[in-house]
C-alpha cells in the first residue's frame, strides 16, 4: 500500500516545481498542507473528478487560495481534466492554472479565492445551502442532500475581518457540516505573525458556538485522521481543527520561513528539498504506482452511481419534490413565469402607483416569489429598511433550517460572500439587502459575485441625497458607477414601479452574472408609457417622452430624477423646444442592444445632450460627449429632508431649464 508520505510528497514536488517553472508562485503553504490534503482527498473527501459537478459532492474550498498549487496538484493526482502540461503552464497566459484558482476555469475548483477569508465565507455559504435544501427536501430512507464543505485557510483568512463576520454567524446557524482546516504555521509574509497575530484562535471560535480541535500535528497522517472523524461526529457545530504545520515542510533551509511563502525556492533548495523528502524523480514526473494510489475516479463513479439509483427511487416516490429540486439545479422556471410576469409588469402600468422603488421590489418579490423556490433572501440587519422580507419569507435558524430568510446581522462583507456560496453551490437565487452606500463594506465580495459570475441579487436602497437626514455618511455618490463599470455587473436604478418589476424579472432570468438593484427610500410617481414603450423598458433605455418634431436636445435620466426630467421637457416643448427625454434604468442592457436601437434612442447628430442623475457626473460624459453636460453630485451630499437635499444641489425642475438653455446658447 502506497504511503501517506509518498502521496503528500507527490503534492510537494509538484507545486515546487511548477512555481519554479514559473519563476512565480507560492510553495510554502501547499509543502506545508500536504499531509492534511493527502488524508482529507484520500480517506474523505466524497467526489467525483469524472464529473464535477455532482450534486452531491463534498464541496472543497482553499480560502487561502495563493497556494493553489496545492488544488492543481490534487486535481491532477485525482484524475480531473486536469493535464501535467496543465501544471507546466502554472501561472501562465490562458492556462487552466492561474496565480489564484478561479471558479468556471479549472474543472474541480468550487469558488475564487485569493483575497483571504472570503473562501470561509463562501464555504459557509455552501453549507449553509446543503443544510437548508437537506431540511427541505430529505425524507427518510433517502438522504439526497447529505455532504460536506471542507475549507482550508491560514493566518492571513483569520486575520481578515470577513472572518469574523462569517465565523460568528456559521456558529448561530449551527452548520455541523462544516470542517475548517486551520493552517496555523505562524507565518506570513513579513515574517513569525506573533508581533501582529496573537489571538487564541481557538478560544474564538468557541465563542463563535464551534467545535474546536486544538493542537493537531499536521503532519502526522493518523492524527489528521482522527480530527477529521471527531468533526464529521459533532452533528450541531461547524469545527475548527487547528493543524499545527510548517511552512514549506521539506525545503531544509527555507521551511519555517516567511522565504518559503510567496517566491520560488530555487533550483539548489528544491535539489536538497528532494534528498531530504527522498523523492528521487526528476521533475514534473510522478510514478505510476502513486498515480494509482490517487486515482479516485473508479471509487468517484461507484458513489456517484449509487447516488444516482436513490434518486431514481426518490423520483418515483417524490415526483413533486424532485421537480422542483431538479428545476432549481438547472435554473429553471416555473413553466408559468413568464406570462405571469409580464401580465404583472403589465398590472403595474394601469394601477400607476406612486411608490417608493424599494416598496416596488417588495411587490415584485411578492408577485414573483412563489414562483422561484429558490429564492433565499436576506439582510444585513435592514430588513425593515430594505423591505426584503416578502409574504412567503420564512426565517432561517439553526432550529429551522427550512427558512428562506437569513436575518445576517451587521455583516455586508460576510453576507455578500455567503451569498456567493450559496449561488455557486446550486439550487439557490440569493438575494441580499443593504444601504447602497453600504457597498463600500461587502465591495470585494461584489466584485468576486461579477468576476465568478455567480447569480446573486444584490438589494441596495437608500439610493441618493432622496435618503434625507441620515446625511452624507448615507447618501451614496460614487457607487452607482462603481457597479456600472464592473465587468458582468448588471445595474438597475429604475424610476419607478415598472422598472422595478422589469428590473426584478431580469435578475431572475439571469443565470450569467449577479444584478445590482438601487432603489429609492422615497416615493416616485408611476410614469406614462404606450403599450410599444412598455415593451422596451427591459432594453436597459428607452425614449420616455418625446416631442413631435426631431430633438434638439436629449435628456437622460435614471431613477428618481426620471420625472424631473420629464417635467422640464414638457414646459421646454410648450417654450418651443424639440424635447426628447431617454430613461435609462440599466447601462449593460442598453449597451447589450443593436447598434440601430441604440440610434434610435440617442440619435448621434443630437450633440446636445444633459444626463441627470444625482451621483457622481463622470460616468455620463459617455453620453454626452464633450459638447454635452452632467446634472451630477460630486460632493458627498448633506443632511437635510429629502426635499432640501435635492434643491440644494440643483435637482430641480428649474435648473434643468436653466442647464438646458445653456446648452442651446451654446455654439456646437
Amino acid at each position: 500500500m502506497m504511503s501517506y508520505d509518498e502521496m503528500a510528497n507527490a503534492i510537494r514536488a509538484l507545486s515546487m516545481d511548477a512555481v519554479e517553472k514559473a519563476q512565480s508562485g507560492h510553495p510554502g503553504m501547499p509543502m506545508g498542507m500536504a499531509d492534511i490534503a493527502t488524508v482529507l482527498w484520500k480517506d474523505f473527501l466524497k467526489h467525483n473528478p469524472s464529473d464535477p459537478n455532482w450534486l452531491n459532492r463534498d464541496r472543497f474550498i482553499l480560502s487561502n487560495g495563493h497556494g493553489s498549487m496545492l488544488q492543481y496538484a490534487l486535481l491532477h493526482l485525482t484524475g480531473y481534466d486536469l493535464t501535467l502540461d496543465d501544471l507546466k503552464a502554472f501561472r501562465q497566459l490562458h492556462s487552466k492554472t492561474p496565480g489564484h484558482p478561479e471558479h468556471g476555469l479549472t474543472p474541480g475548483v468550487e469558488t475564487t479565492t485569493g483575497p483571504l477569508g472570503q473562501g470561509l465565507a463562501n464555504a459557509v455559504g455552501m453549507a449553509l445551502a446543503e443544510k437548508n435544501l437537506a431540511s427541505i427536501y430529505n425524507r427518510p430512507g433517502f438522504n439526497l442532500i447529505d455532504h460536506y464543505t471542507y475549507v482550508f485557510l491560514g493566518d492571513g483568512c483569520l486575520m481578515e475581518g470577513i472572518s469574523h463576520e462569517a465565523a460568528s454567524l456559521a456558529g448561530s446557524l449551527g452548520l455541523g457540516k462544516l470542517i475548517a482546516l486551520w493552517d496555523d504555521n505562524s507565518i506570513s509574509i513579513d515574517g513569525p505573525v506573533h508581533n501582529w497575530f496573537r489571538d487564541d484562535t481557538p478560544r474564538r471560535f468557541e465563542a463563535y458556538q464551534w467545535h474546536v480541535i486544538r493542537d493537531v500535528d499536521g503532519h502526522n497522517p493518523e492524527a489528521i485522521r482522527r480530527a477529521i472523524e471527531e468533526a464529521q461526529a459533532e452533528k450541531n457545530k461547524p469545527t475548527l481543527i487547528c493543524c499545527k504545520t510548517m511552512i514549506g515542510f521539506g525545503a531544509p533551509r527555507l521551511a519555517n520561513t516567511a522565504k518559503a511563502h510567496g517566491a520560488p525556492l530555487g533550483a539548489e533548495e528544491i535539489a536538497l528539498a528532494r534528498e531530504k523528502l527522498r523523492w528521487r524523480y526528476a521533475p514534473f514526473v510522478i510514478p505510476e504506482d502513486i498515480y494509482a494510489a490517487w486515482d479516485a475516479r473508479t471509487q468517484g463513479d461507484r458513489m456517484q452511481k449509487e447516488w444516482q439509483a436513490l434518486w431514481s427511487l426518490y423520483e418515483k416516490e417524490f415526483a413533486v419534490e424532485a421537480k422542483e429540486l431538479a428545476q432549481r439545479y438547472r435554473k429553471e422556471p416555473n413553466e408559468a413565469w413568464l406570462a405571469y410576469s409580464d401580465t404583472y409588469i403589465q398590472s403595474c402600468q394601469e394601477k400607476a402607483n406612486k411608490v417608493a422603488t424599494r416598496k416596488a421590489s417588495l411587490n415584485a418579490l411578492n408577485a414573483y416569489g412563489p414562483l422561484w423556490p429558490s429564492l433565499m433572501g436576506g439582510s444585513a440587519d435592514l430588513t425593515e429598511s430594505n423591505l426584503t422580507w416578502w409574504e412567503g419569507s420564512r426565517i432561517l435558524t439553526a432550529e429551522e433550517p427550512e427558512g428562506n430568510y437569513i436575518h445576517f446581522g451587521v455583516r455586508e462583507f460576510a453576507m455578500s460572500a455567503i451569498a456567493n456560496g450559496l449561488a455557486l453551490h446550486g439550487g439557490f437565487i440569493p438575494y441580499v439587502g443593504t444601504f447602497l452606500t453600504f457597498l463600500d463594506y461587502a465591495r470585494n465580495a461584489v466584485r468576486l459575485s461579477a468576476m465568478m459570475r455567480a447569480q446573486v441579487i444584490y438589494v441596495y436602497t437608500h439610493d441618493s441625497l432622496g435618503l434625507g437626514e441620515d446625511g452624507p455618511t448615507h447618501q451614496p455618490v460614487e457607487h452607482a458607477t462603481m457597479l456600472r463599470i464592473t465587468p458582468h455587473m448588471s445595474t438597475w436604478r429604475p424610476a419607478d414601479e415598472v422598472e422595478t418589476a422589469v428590473a426584478w424579472k431580469m435578475a431572475l432570468q439571469r443565470l450569467d452574472g449577479p444584478t445590482s438593484l438601487l432603489l429609492s427610500r422615497q416615493a416616485l410617481p408611476a410614469l406614462e408609457r404606450s403599450p410599444e414603450t412598455l415593451a422596451k423598458v427591459e432594453r436597459g433605455a428607452y425614449v420616455i417622452f418625446d416631442s413631435p418634431a426631431f430633438p434638439s436636445v436629449i435628456l437622460i435620466a435614471t431613477g428618481s430624477e426620471v420625472i424631473l426630467a420629464i417635467h422640464a421637457a414638457k414646459i421646454l416643448q410648450q417654450q418651443g423646444v424639440s424635447v426628447r427625454v431617454v430613461s435609462m434604468p440599466c447601462v449593460d442592457r442598453f449597451e447589450a442592444q443593436s447598434a440601430e436601437y441604440k440610434e434610435s434612442v440617442l440619435p448621434r447628430k443630437v450633440l446636445r445632450r444633459l444626463a441627470i442623475e444625482a451621483g457622481a457626473s463622470a460616468f455620463w460624459y459617455r453620453y454626452v460627449g464633450l459638447k454635452g453636460r452632467v446634472l451630477g453630485l460630486d460632493e458627498f451630499g448633506v443632511s437635510a429632508p429629502a426635499a432640501d437635499a435635492f434643491k440644494d444641489y440643483g435637482f430641480t425642475t428649474e435648473n434643468i431649464i436653466t442647464q438646458i438653455n445653456l446648452l442651446l446658447s451654446e455654439e456646437l
